[in-house]
């Protein structure tokens, strides 16, 4: 039995492509770099390492998707590995991908790594809609507050693994 699964967060390093197949099937292309720390032998200290990660998504989600990302957007992503290989001007050439199951927001679709939209931390959240304020027009009622959930006393030696 095998596992092909993959969970990376990291930022986005360049705008998403959306394509379509002659069929009509959307194909959204990322690119993400996630960091591996090592230590430099000759300093002793850690360092960053970036890794670039391709990802793709397919179908109509790949399309709305596609709105809210942009180049330096933090993401979250789970899907699978897949090999791909061909031959280009005589040479071989393959690549491993991503194929993207689950994404998550992580900042805001303007830009920084805020922790999502408006003070929501991470997670998707739609945008705010734009406000279209009339004279005299009459005002919603404010949503009640929902309380947050009472902090639970767990610590790491009560967890049974």
């Amino acid at each position: 039995m095998s596992i092909n699964r993959v969970n990376i967060t990291g930022n986005l390093t360049r705008d998403p492509e959306l394509r379509a197949t002659q069929s009509g099937t959307q194909v959204l292309h990322l690119g993400v770099a996630v960091n591996d720390r090592r230590r430099n032998p000759q300093t002793g200290n850690w360092e960053d390492y970036p890794n670039f990660i391709d990802c793709v998504m397919f179908g109509t989600r790949a399309e709305a998707i596609q709105r809210y990302l942009s180049k330096g957007t933090k993401v979250a992503i789970e899907g699978r590995l897949r090999y791909s290989s061909w031959e280009r001007d005589g040479q071989k050439r393959s690549k491993i991908e991503v194929v993207i199951d689950e994404i998550e927001f992580m900042s805001s679709r303007q830009g920084g790594n805020s922790g999502g939209y408006g003070q929501q931390q991470g997670g998707y959240a739609a945008p705010a809609p734009q406000a279209n304020y009339q004279a005299n027009a009459p005002q919603a009622p404010a949503p009640a507050p929902v309380a947050a959930p009472p902090a639970a006393d767990v610590y790491d030696e009560d967890i049974p693994f």
